[in-house]
């Protein structure tokens, strides 16, 4: 008798969907002019979905960079930096990586997941071990695993618990690094970076900090919470989010940066961002210091929409930050929320899991400086009147 070679198919999607947790994809349209605006079968929606901090993606600047760097190089880089060579722009850009932050050296690669989960590969090793946050993204975890390094997860934010593992670990491995993100990006609160670079100096370990959700929208010139900090080893950014293009970077000393080059798959067998992609990046990079006024809006608010939400009744967990989770725990509750939001013509997707663990489903609101006023009471409003008929 043949074996149905897709019943592990039908027998996974037959189990998430049983569960409320089956995905599928929606086909929006974007708006040309306004970075929260998007239209699904033709209707307006107004999205608190995005990463898009800074609105960046629909500035002119960057399409009209992208479009000269297509005119002056081409649309594709043709190919690896090792093997067709670096263009002058993706050296450029680099250097003004590292300047800008205050780093030796900076290393571009072709998106953040990509960059964490062969990073680690690389820095790692069977003879290390590598401790993480619980809650660090998933590419973080992909990496550990791949690395065949011994992989421990403390408590979230809990650096008790990371020291105790660091003492328990000393003098039996190789080497230790610590992985963690500076903001979470499903919970929106942040890591205490002065004790994790304090940590990783007594405990001589390799510190490394995601600051995907950080970079353009926190610190000075919205550099991040780790800018020109000397203790961390190295820094990963991404330009999809504040940034408004796509890619990733990572800062480091110059050794460093060797080292991956010549040891980090990720950067080593894959084709180099296009041409365009850098000429969005670069402008980007102009922009962003000067954005203190945008940055400033959005911090006030996010306080104001934790503060109201919290007066509704609603559990914005331990936020601090453009991203506030709106907990709600149970997945079909926490669907038909999404839906009625959607209903209302606003889009705030369930986040269910494995992207969470059980029982913490919630909608997770990702705030922009192009949120206006009018906007932001358009959605507290019609959150209201799901409360009180859910009351």
């Amino acid at each position: 008798m043949a074996i149905d070679k897709y019943a592990f198919i039908e027998r996974a999607l037959a189990e998430r969907k049983g569960s409320d947790q089956c995905r599928s994809l929606q086909t929006l349209v974007p708006d040309p002019s306004d970075s929260v605006i998007v239209y699904r079968n033709g209707r307006r929606m107004l999205s608190f979905c995005s990463n898009d901090y800074l609105g960046l993606s629909r500035h002119p600047k960057l399409g009209e960079r992208a479009a000269d760097y297509a005119r002056s190089h081409g649309a594709g880089a043709t190919g690896s930096r090792l093997v067709c060579g670096t263009f002058d722009i993706h050296t450029r850009v680099e250097e003004k990586l590292a300047r800008l932050y205050g780093r030796e050296a900076a290393v571009l690669f072709n998106s953040g997941f990509q960059a964490n989960s062969t990073l680690l590969a690389a820095l790692a090793g069977r003879g290390a071990l590598v401790l993480t946050d619980k809650l660090s993204h998933n590419s973080l975890l992909q990496g550990a695993l791949l690395s065949r390094a011994t992989f421990r997860r403390y408590r979230h934010r809990d650096l008790t618990d990371l020291e105790r593992r660091l003492q328990a670990a000393a003098g039996h491995y190789e080497r230790i690094l610590i992985v963690t993100e500076s903001i979470f990006s499903m919970d929106g609160d942040r890591s205490d970076v002065d004790r994790l670079v304090a940590l990783a100096g007594e405990y001589n370990a390799f510190l490394i900090i995601d600051e995907a959700h950080a970079v353009g929208v926190w610190g000075e010139q919205g550099l991040g919470l780790t800018a020109r900090n000397e203790g961390i080893d190295l820094v990963i950014g991404t330009f999809g989010k504040a940034y408004g293009s796509f890619g990733a970077f990572v800062l480091c000393a110059e050794p460093i940066k060797d080292y991956l080059i010549n040891f980090c798959p990720g950067f080593i067998y894959t084709t180099a961002l296009p041409p365009p992609l850098i000429g969005s990046i670069e402008a980007a990079l102009e922009l962003v210091p000067a954005l203190d006024r945008e940055r400033d809006y959005l911090h006030r608010l996010s306080e104001r929409v934790r503060s109201r939400l919290g007066g509704m009744g609603f559990d914005t967990h331990s936020s601090t930050t453009q991203i506030i989770p709106i907990l709600l725990g149970d997945e079909r509750l926490t669907l038909n929320l999404s839906r009625w939001l959607e209903q209302n013509g606003i889009l705030a997707t369930a986040i269910r899991p494995p992207t969470v663990e059980p029982g913490r489903s919630r909608i997770r609101i990702a705030l922009s400086s192009s949120h206006t006023p009018e906007y932001v009471d358009y959605f507290l409003r019609t959150l209201q009147g799901w409360n009180g008929a859910k009351g």
